[in-house]
């Protein structure tokens, strides 16, 4: 079934974080600069069904979500200029994907899938050396790793399963604010804009073939350190 994450990362608990250490003067970030962030990130995808080339055995009501997770993150940054960097992140994240309408509600179609997002932003600063609201954009790729047909798929004939590697498009906007000279809490959201297609076989012969928008939420809080 699909799991709600609830809360998974309380804004309002971070900021007091920051309150209680103080927020201090700090020097502007500088060309050359590297910042690397620690962040617990919740993982919010949507995992719909948005087109069926091939349902098979499946019914045509049939409709999937894919479940949430929290998962750790660290992200790499290189500044250009105090107003100008660009980000990479490194996480792997795993979810299963669940028939939520149609007969088969209930059924597990995806199990223990994990995707390596691959992503770059270049992120735009405001106010930087103080409390430094910031937005950013750049590609993504998804790349699926260890994934395998759900428990009520195998009934149905189905040996193997797989999800195809798609580029995509992220949006980021978040606030590093800083608490020492090097040290800084942040909060941080993107929006993943990607799709994938799942394929199911019996053998070498495909059974089942939709096309799912994933498009999640990746939310996430944690410090940074400045070198």
């Amino acid at each position: 079934m699909r799991h709600i994450m609830r809360n998974p990362i309380s804004p309002a608990l971070v900021l007091a974080l920051a309150a209680m250490l103080g927020t201090s003067p700090a020097a502007a970030q500088e060309a050359g600069d590297i910042q690397v962030k620690v962040l617990a990130t919740a993982v919010l995808p949507d995992g719909k069904i948005t087109d069926a080339p091939l349902l098979g055995p499946l019914p045509a009501t049939t409709q999937t979500a894919a479940n949430d997770n929290v998962v750790p993150t660290v992200a790499i940054e290189y500044f250009f200029s105090p107003n100008i960097s660009l980000e990479t992140i490194c996480c792997v994240t795993q979810h299963d994907v669940d028939v939520v309408a149609g007969p088969l509600a209930g059924a597990e179609a995806v199990s223990n899938s994990r995707v390596i997002p691959a992503t770059f932003t270049l992120k735009y600063h405001l106010n930087p050396g103080g409390i430094s609201p910031y937005v950013g954009a750049g590609p993504t790729y998804f790349i699926w790793i260890n994934d395998a047909p759900g428990a009520q798929t195998i009934p149905l004939g189905v040996t193997r399963q797989s999800l195809s590697n798609e580029l995509g498009l992220a949006l980021q906007a978040g606030v590093d604010v800083p608490v020492g000279e090097n040290l800084l809490v942040s909060l941080d959201a993107k929006r993943y804009f990607v799709d994938t297609t799942a394929r199911w076989f019996a053998g070498n012969t495909k059974v089942i073939e939709t096309e799912h928008k994933l498009d999640p939420w990746v939310l996430s809080a944690g410090v940074g350190f400045r070198f």
